[in-house]
């Protein structure tokens, strides 16, 4: 039923969203760069704070779609979090309170770092349902996308830092906690899942939901090379281990590539980085054979997920994939649940028939959020279980899902065809705006 009723209310207007509170909103000016705030430096001592204290916390002000201003607290905390070294590094997580908060739980939301709008309605649907949210920035202080060890410690140290925020209004100093995160998101989720039981054994988790899973960073990159979202792959590409290897064998080309993604955000990546292939020689010079240098070889066999059995989700995980993924394969994901059931895990595998990337996160939100409620309640099944939604081509919204793979591939066909004809150029810019609004 509550599912049902968001659902409901999601489709309504946004006022109606959260209970109305009478206080006045304060006027909301544009925030500092995080490179020109203060609030982001940790003070000087921090490192021997414990992971996951908090450093520094204000008030904020926050808005839907940064437009309409939302009656919910909302707070920001600096806490001291684990580099992948073993270091000690600061980051911020966002945490939002409605008025009907629950005193003894909180959902962490990993964002989707290219889809703001689609991660601000999920967040809103937790939030009518009387959660309070909490929403890490996984990446750390140099927005390190792609190491699973650092976002997993960070996601675990945010946890711990919003347990013992006072000002919620916790009833409990140790509150019930469900991890959720699509795509992006998803390395953070399932890497904490990962890591929880060795890192953080004393945070009472109840569950993980994680859907578009990158779950094998070498498969993902495969996967994407020389394709309309090749994009994504310059952004991991950095990091104390792997920058002496990529000096030796970076070309001029590669070079400008990096540093144009260094300057920009996922969105500017996509449009800087189409349809090329970082495992070419007009990228570096080993071409294919920079799978095998031994240590990128060696990074990205330690960004796999299921590898090892100690770091083994110990509460039921949902893990669902679309089939036609276009982004992230389904292959990995498959094999991950298979590697978590067989090392005793509790794992639900929702694979969507239809659709892609892009709409499965939204398809699969009423799941989602069964499975959030079912954890909090600790009714969801024991062992292994697999199911396929949106199987039928005689399913309406299915026959609707599959537009997207659709439209995806019939943009690369056109980006191909080069860059002389006026009428495609025309076209592919159309229909990149409907995949990148959808």
């Amino acid at each position: 039923m509550a599912v049902m009723a968001l659902m409901t209310a999601i489709t309504s207007t946004q006022a109606a969203a959260v209970p109305i509170v009478h206080a006045p909103l304060a006027r909301r000016g544009l925030p500092k760069s995080p490179s020109s705030d203060p609030f982001y430096d940790p003070p000087a001592g921090f490192e021997s704070s414990k992971p996951g204290t908090i450093l520094r916390q204000r008030k904020i002000n926050v808005a839907f779609f940064g437009l309409i201003p939302d009656p919910v607290e909302s707070y920001q905390l600096l806490y001291r979090t684990t580099a992948i070294n073993g270091s000690a590094i600061a980051t911020v997580t966002t945490v939002f309170k409605p008025t009907n908060a629950k005193k003894d739980r909180f959902v962490s939301s990993k964002r989707h770092m290219t889809a703001q709008p689609r991660s601000q309605l999920i967040l809103q649907a937790y939030l009518l349902l009387g959660y309070v949210v909490a929403s890490p920035d996984y990446e750390g202080p140099d927005a390190a996308f792609g190491p699973g060890r650092l976002a997993g410690t960070g996601v675990l140290d945010g946890m711990r830092a919003i347990s013992s925020f006072s000002t919620l209004g916790f009833n409990t100093k140790t509150p019930q906690i469900v991890g959720t995160g699509y795509s992006g998101g998803a390395i953070a989720t399932g890497w904490a899942a990962s890591l929880q039981p060795s890192y953080a054994s004393e945070l009472d988790i109840k569950g993980w939901a994680q859907g578009g899973t990158p779950a094998n960073l070498t498969g993902t990159l495969v996967y994407i090379d020389d394709t309309l979202f090749s994009g994504f792959i310059p952004p991991p590409a950095y990091g104390a281990l792997i920058n002496p290897v990529l000096d030796r064998i970076i070309t001029d080309n590669g070079r400008s590539a990096l540093n144009k993604a260094k300057a920009t955000c996922a969105p500017g990546d996509l449009i800087n980085f189409p349809e090329k292939s970082i495992l070419s020689t007009d990228f570096q010079t080993l071409g294919r054979g920079l799978l095998y240098e031994p240590t990128i070889r060696s990074i990205l066999q330690k960004n796999t997920m299921g590898v090892t059995k100690s770091e083994t989700p110990a509460a039921p995980v949902f893990v669902y994939h679309a089939t036609y993924d276009e982004i992230i394969p389904y292959a990995n994901t498959s094999t991950l649940v298979d590697s978590w059931c067989d090392y005793g895990a509790d794992v639900k595998f929702t694979t969507y028939g239809a659709g892609g990337h892009i709409t499965t996160e939204v398809i699969a939100l009423p799941e989602v959020i069964k499975f959030v409620e079912a954890a909090f309640a600790g009714t969801t099944d024991k062992g292994c279980t697999r199911n396929t939604e949106l199987g039928s081509i005689l399913n309406p919204l299915a026959l609707g899902a599959d537009l997207e793979p659709i439209l995806i591939k019939l943009v690369e066909v056109l980006a191909k065809a080069g860059t002389g004809d006026s009428d495609i150029k025309k076209n592919l810019t159309v229909l990149e705006d409907v995949v990148t609004w959808h």
